[in-house]
């Protein structure tokens, strides 16, 4: 037993107490470290960083299980694996926390200065980091610590400089003022895919601009009132000829008093509304590009966070939506609107905040996309593509990637990597580089840091030490194998890693992206503070330990959909672990004194011992071959009906006849069976359940450490025997017709009785009686007849199973007088049952009326009833004889 006494297991199984002290024991044995080794083919997967902003929730518990199960089998399997961890500094919901939290002290981010407050930024990420780090050993997760990295550590900041000047050298970073989605509450700069749109009910307001010197009017309508402010003209079709007399003249904006043009542009759809549109170039990103065609100024009329600033006139220092209020009063008291129409529309709302997005103009730092992207999908085009786990999600990238935008990267923020540029105080001019200029007295740097997803789509090889290509673990370990990530962020990170691995290293991030949905609750609503529907994954370890869990989140779905949470479901995998404990605790107590050395598997081998070895094989090679797949749900299937139908229920069962029997040849094969089966399956199941497998295997016969490192299980042929499968069905199909009967006829397995098996040939008949101890230990005949010429008596129950009929006769089986009185009064139940139902379906009233669901439902009823009645009719005509 790996040189330690024989102990068993604990009498009960308790999660808290196996999983005491296991990690600890795994991480000082640096089981998980990456090795080097030339002789062992390199594994790597890096985890999707999570956010230093708080606690994992399911989501993450599910996502890095799954990398865990896939790290733990390539382990065993003889790979070198790197599972690299690490945390995301997650800009500007970090920066969020950390000027909520100096709010309640009394202070802000301005009293500290930049200084002190990326100092309280680095003291929050410690805390949460921590936090992080007992949640992952509380899963169990298999991480190679001496490797952890951060997204703002030395390395990813050389790695982030080096990718911003390399792109900005090759024109593809520029600075420019354009509209971008802009927060007002958290004062950044958003990119597309960090704007959430929500259906918003709203109004549009339709106006009458004056044409200068002139009774005429041209009507537009907007949702945005107050933007009106910062109008520089009004724009029709060129071919409408409504509007041909008044392209080139002038409106007079109302309010503000200043002269606009009517312009023509092919911007305007003709058919919608008037076929006028205002033109607000700092406030609309259509209105930017007519305003650059046609040469219009840019006035914009808000301030940073949402108030209206010098150019809103009167307006000036009112919030956004109050000066919407104000303007529409006026508008309407002067006459320029006319008509306020109720308008159900899609409004942009900041991911983080939850703000309105504004849209606004600003200068901010952009990537030029359409060349990266076009290399990105060059790449799925060849052999090195990125496989897509569902494939299905190659064409939502794909999509996306087709219809790029360039990128706005720039954050008005103070908690993220600065960007590595300098404006010369006199000349204006831009330095960018790793190091500040040498005249630094002249120069000022750029404020601004840079969006997370910048170094975080660098994260697979800025990790590995890149950009020193020289680096041992880019050399070995990059491109990685895997990468596991919720089909949520396939825009924000994955398509980002694809397009900045190919720029830098020419090669895809790596092989495989396997996608998962989001988990959700009961009812399929996502989980959200809001709802109050969340669930911590901690509360559920603390109830039912971090391998039930684990195993629900792992078989709950398969990929690329959605899991709904369960607690239920979590219970159950409980069981499933209750089970294997007591089963492999009475394995343990059969097997004392028993040795590694003893094991062996050259004796005389009982059908039961052939089949059970045979359906470890196949076992083997359906887990094997999912988890390959990751369809762990499937390999989940296999492996519980093996252990719980199978091991548990059946082979334990028969294996107590020879290790409670005499004969000592025997006794040592089974036990020999038990402890080779028992090490494998634990194996088998070790990625799924790492802590009950690892306490078990500790108590079996083995050499090894740790089950962490063990060979995963592989199929042998020697061990495989079909016939010995085929004679086991229908050993065991015969055992449950006799246990389906006796059940039937409210007979217990204690009481005797007389069992007559009639075989299809004397092949049969030999393996039956071969094997008569099984079906004398389980159906406890007070007789067994085997034959191929038993004639079936005149009243007796049967069944029939491949090559053999069944027959247990009445007589014995059961009282006559006392099963034809109880039959008798449940063929009355029945009855009545179904003449109640008839009753009421025969009621019109009740037909023409009911829901046609509980119409339905009787009908059901009564189908169920009038079944149930005619075969207790025909067992009572059975017993009359």
């Amino acid at each position: 037993m790996n040189e330690q006494e024989y102990t068993s297991l604990p009498p009960k199984y308790n999660p808290q107490e196996v999983e005491k002290g296991r990690y600890q024991f795994w991480l000082e044995g640096k089981f998980f470290e990456a090795t080097g080794d030339p002789n062992k083919e390199p594994y790597s997967i890096v985890i999707p960083p999570p956010n230093v902003t708080g606690k994992l929730h399911l989501g993450h518990a599910w996502d890095t299980t799954m990398q865990d199960t896939i790290s733990r089998m390539k382990r065993m399997q003889g790979y070198d694996v790197l599972w690299l961890p690490g945390m995301d500094h997650a800009g500007i919901a970090t920066q969020a926390k950390v000027e909520a939290k100096l709010k309640e002290q009394g202070t802000n981010r301005y009293e500290l200065g930049r200084e002190k407050f990326l100092e309280k930024s680095w003291e929050w990420k410690e805390e949460y980091a921590s936090f992080i780090r007992s949640q992952w050993e509380k899963l169990g997760l298999g991480l190679d610590y001496s490797r952890e990295r951060f997204t703002l550590d030395q390395g990813l900041a050389d790695a982030v400089k080096e990718v911003f000047i390399r792109l900005y050298e090759n024109g593809l970073i520029y600075r420019g003022e354009y509209i971008i989605n802009w927060d007002p509450q958290t004062k950044t700069a958003l990119s597309d895919i960090e704007v959430i749109y929500k259906e918003v009910q709203g109004k549009f307001y339709h106006l009458r601009y004056p044409i200068k010197n002139s009774d005429e009017t041209i009507e537009i309508a907007t949702t945005r009132p107050e933007t009106m402010l910062g109008d520089t003209a009004v724009a029709v079709h060129p071919k409408d000829e409504r509007y041909q007399h008044l392209i080139g003249k002038t409106l007079v904006l109302p309010i503000v008093g200043r002269e606009i043009p009517i312009v023509a542009d092919d911007y305007v759809d003709r058919e919608f509304g008037s076929g006028a549109v205002k033109i607000t170039p700092a406030h609309d990103p259509n209105d930017f590009e007519v305003g650059n065609r046609h040469d219009l100024p840019r006035v914009l009329v808000m301030h940073e966070d949402g108030t209206m600033n010098e150019n809103a006139g009167k307006y000036e220092g009112m919030d956004r939506f109050e000066c919407r209020k104000q303007i529409v009063k006026d508008l309407e008291e002067i006459g320029v609107l006319f008509e306020i129409e109720e308008h159900t529309h899609q409004v942009g709302h900041s991911e983080r905040s939850g703000a309105v997005v504004e849209p606004y103009l600003s200068t901010q730092w952009f990537v030029k996309m359409q060349p990266l992207a076009d290399a990105a999908l060059e790449l799925q085009n060849g052999d090195k593509k990125v496989n897509f786990v569902p494939e299905r999600f190659e064409n939502t990238y794909n999509n996306w990637m087709e219809n790029i935008r360039d990128w706005c990267i720039s954050r008005q923020l103070w908690w993220g990597h600065r960007i590595p540029a300098w404006y010369h105080k006199e000349t204006g001019e831009i330095y960018v580089g790793k190091e500040a200029p040498s005249d630094i007295e002249n120069w000022e740097q750029d404020e601004d840091v840079l969006d997370t997803w910048f170094s975080s789509a660098l994260w697979p090889f800025s990790t590995m030490g890149w950009p020193d290509t020289e680096s041992e673990d880019f050399k070995r370990y990059f491109p990685t194998n895997v990468l596991v990530t919720g089909y949520d962020i396939i825009f924000f990170w994955v398509a980002r890693m694809i397009f900045q691995s190919k720029e830098f290293t020419g090669e895809r991030p790596f092989k495989d992206v396997l996608i998962h949905g989001l988990i959700r609750d009961e009812q399929g609503r996502k989980m959200s503070k809001s709802l109050g529907n969340g669930v911590d994954p901690m509360d559920v370890i603390d109830k039912y330990g971090a391998d039930s869990l684990r195993y629900f989140l792992l078989t709950g779905s398969t990929p690329g959909q959605d899991l709904r949470f369960y607690w239920e479901k979590v219970e159950s995998t409980w069981n499933f672990a209750n089970k294997i404990w007591n089963a492999s605790r009475f394995c343990l107590m059969n097997m004392k004194d028993f040795t590694y050395d003893d094991i062996d598997l050259t004796g005389e081998l009982s059908l039961a011992d052939k089949w059970i070895l045979t359906r470890l094989n196949e076992t083997i090679q359906q887990v094997t071959k999912n988890n390959e797949k990751y369809e762990f749900g499937e390999a989940g299937r296999h492996l519980y009906n093996f252990i719980w139908d199978e091991l548990c229920d059946w082979y334990i069962e028969m294996a107590k006849l020879p290790l409670y029997g005499d004969d000592e040849a025997k006794k040592k094969t089974t036990q020999s069976v038990l402890a080779y089966v028992l090490d494998q399956t634990m194996r088998l199941l070790h990625p799924f359940m790492p802590f009950i497998t690892e306490e078990i295997w500790q108590k079996l016969p083995h050499q090894g450490k740790s089950i962490t490192v063990a060979n995963w299980p592989e199929v042998k042929r020697e061990f495989h025997d079909e016939a010995a499968s085929e004679q086991m069905k229908r050993l065991v199909s015969i055992i449950k017709a006799v246990r389906n009967i006796r059940a039937e006829v409210d007979t217990p397995m204690s009481k005797q009785i007389k069992m007559i098996l009639k075989a299809e040939n004397a092949t049969i008949v030999s393996e039956l009686e071969k094997d008569r101890s099984y079906l004398e230990r389980f159906c406890n005949p007070s007789e067994l007849m085997i034959s191929t010429e038993a004639n079936a008596p005149e009243k007796a129950m049967s069944a029939v199973v491949t090559g053999v009929e069944i027959y247990l006769p009445l007589e014995g089986l059961i009282d006559f007088d006392k099963e034809i009185g109880r039959l008798e009064k449940e063929l009355e139940k029945w009855t009545k049952e179904v003449e109640r139902v008839q009753k009421k379906l025969s009621n019109q009233g009740f037909v023409a009326k009911a829901p046609e669901a509980v119409v339905e439902a009787e009908k059901q009823k009564q189908a169920d009833y009038l079944d149930k009645q005619a075969k207790v009719k025909a067992r009572l005509d059975e017993l009359r004889g």
